[in-house]
Order: structure tokens, then sequence, then C-alpha cells
């Protein structure tokens, strides 16, 4: 279906707005079946472009979540994400051990900088664990100092180290979705347990599921 959801999303995703205004010039607003889709897809003129991002692939997605929308569904949902743009979206977490996967990768010149890199891990991750005695007794006063001591981690922007400084900052920005979990207590802070989930699929694809080279794929 496409419709405000739908539309939003493909700008969410940077399609161009050009293709956008396509979809919400049109007439035709639901399909009834992929076939009907993809004949829509092609009477467009967007099943023959090779660009970046694929519109093809961000407008299906963004019909899926405009059908999705429409029939209310996962309304109270909250998506704990690692900020993968295909994730984005309704209500929004982000996870945490990916944000501070972030500032461990990155690579310090001297002692100078790795200090710096060491005292924002273990703020990090004594912030963590505030959040996880937060879910476990919830309450505005708590939230009110959490947000607090989130600002004071996150904007500081005088490390001695730039690059540091620059992530954090970019942290900072996802200020909202790192802190969901004060409004909605119950949703997980990471992302470990769905990954644990569909780890073996994911194993098994990677080992059997294709190759990394053009003789590969003509041997196969």
């Amino acid at each position: 279906m496409i419709n405000d959801a739908a539309l939003g999303y493909m700008k969410d995703r940077q399609l161009p707005q050009a293709v956008i205004d396509k979809f919400a010039d049109h007439k035709e607003r639901i399909f009834s079946c992929a076939e009907a889709w993809e004949r829509h897809l092609l009477a467009l003129g967007l099943t023959a472009l090779k660009v970046t991002p694929d519109p093809v692939l961000i407008a299906s997605e963004g019909a899926l979540w405009g059908a999705i929308r429409h029939q209310g569904l996962l309304r109270d949902t909250v998506i704990v994400s690692d900020d993968a743009g295909q994730f984005r979206v309704g209500v929004h977490a982000l996870c945490w051990v990916h944000a501070e996967r972030l500032v461990h990768k990155l690579v310090p010149a001297n002692d100078k900088q790795r200090n710096a890199i060491e005292i924002a891990k273990r703020m990090i991750w004594w912030f963590y664990r505030s959040l996880k005695e937060y879910k476990r007794a919830p309450s505005p006063q708590q939230a009110q100092v959490l947000r607090c001591r989130f600002d004071r981690i996150f904007k500081r922007g005088a490390t001695s180290y730039v690059m540091l400084d620059r992530l954090l900052t970019r942290l900072f920005r996802h200020k909202d979705a790192l802190l969901r979990v004060l409004q909605r207590p119950e949703i997980p802070l990471n992302t470990n347990a769905s990954e644990n989930d569909i780890r073996a699929f994911v194993t098994k694809r990677k080992i059997s599921g294709g190759t990394v080279s053009h003789k590969g794929r003509d041997a196969r």
C-alpha cells in the first residue's frame, strides 16, 4: 500500500524525491498481490534503474510498511536495531552494544588517545549498568537523572581525541533512540537475543549460500 507511512519511509531511506513523486501522484495505491506490485514498478519505469539506493527495494519495503501501518499492526512495538536503515521505522531504539562497538573500533595513535578511549568505554558501560538497574525499578525522577548523565557523557566534545569527540557527538544525536528504554523499560538494551536467534541461519548462508568471486559463481 502506498500511503503517508510508505512515502515517509521512502523519504527516510533517501529515495530521490522524483521517484517518490511518481508513487504519490499515481492514482493506484493498493496492490493485492506481488505480481500487481511488480507491474506497477515496471509501469513507473523503476525496474530498469541501476542506481543507489535501489528504488525497487526501497519502494517495496516502503509499501510493506505502509500496509502494516494501515492495518494497525505494530502500534505499540519498539524496534531495537543497530541503526541499519531498513529497521529505522515506527518507534525505534538503538542497541547499546553496537553503540559501544563504534568506540571500541577506534584506532588510537598514542597513549593519550588510548586513555581517552578507555575512559569513554568505562563511562558508557557504567551508564549501561545504570540503565539495567532502571529497568528493574523505573521512575520519572531516575529517568531525568539518567538523561542528564547521558548529556555529560556524550556532549563533552573535548576528550583530546578528535575522532572520539566526533563519535560521541554522533551518538548524542541519537539520544532519543538510545534512551527509549526510559519510556519503555520493558524493551531490551541490545539486539543480542535476536542476533543469536538467527545466527545458525546466517552461518549456513555464509558457508553454503553463495560465493565471493565470479569464478566461484560460474562454477556453482
